[in-house]
């Protein structure tokens, strides 16, 4: 019989807190029932093993992206929205980041998995058309403005930016970069 309090959300609510503030790696079913106060074999009534307790974060924090990035972007077109987006997906990297790698990693065959991450690039997407951009070539400058997101964020969390120099700066300068190519 399941513990009273106990559901599948708050399994992955506790497993995002570890992999927020520890990473990746401490993620373990006996951490999130340590956590939670019960035994490991508890939460199979939960949650089908560790790769579903990782599909469960990441898809949390895939809807929790798509829907700051929504909030963001609304009413807001080119440079602006571009701005407001990519500040947005810097502070969720910044402030999940154990969610934020869950969901970088690719799940192909999860049909689920890909609906809500096209829900997360729907905003994206209408930032990118607002510059003009259609076909392939929104989809060209869209890869472009992800990459060039999650390298800064992924070196600015992993701690790979050592010299005394704002960093703040650097970011706003990529996102201008990308914005007068953007609109050229």
């Amino acid at each position: 019989m399941p513990r009273a309090g106990l559901s599948p959300e708050v399994v992955t609510r506790t497993a995002t807190e570890i992999v927020n503030r520890e990473g990746r790696q401490a993620l373990t079913l006996a951490r999130v029932a340590a956590e939670l106060g019960v035994r490991s074999p508890s939460l199979y009534n939960h949650v089908d093993g560790l790769d579903a307790l990782e599909r469960s974060v990441a898809l949390a924090g895939i809807d929790q992206f798509a829907e700051i990035c929504r909030s963001v972007v609304m009413g807001r077109s080119g440079l602006d929205a571009l701005r407001e987006l990519a500040s947005a997906y810097r502070s969720f990297a910044h402030d999940q980041p154990g969610a934020y790698a869950l969901t970088q990693i690719a799940r192909p065959d999860d049909v689920e998995f890909g609906e809500r991450t096209q829900r997360a690039l729907e905003p994206i997407i209408a930032v990118m058309s607002g510059f003009g951009l259609e076909g392939d070539e929104l989809i060209h400058a869209t890869r472009t403005l992800r990459a060039a997101l999650h390298g800064f964020v992924s070196l600015e969390n992993g701690r790979g930016f050592g010299l005394d120099v704002d960093v703040d700066v650097s970011f706003e300068r990529m996102v201008e970069a990308m914005g007068l190519g953007l609109s050229r």
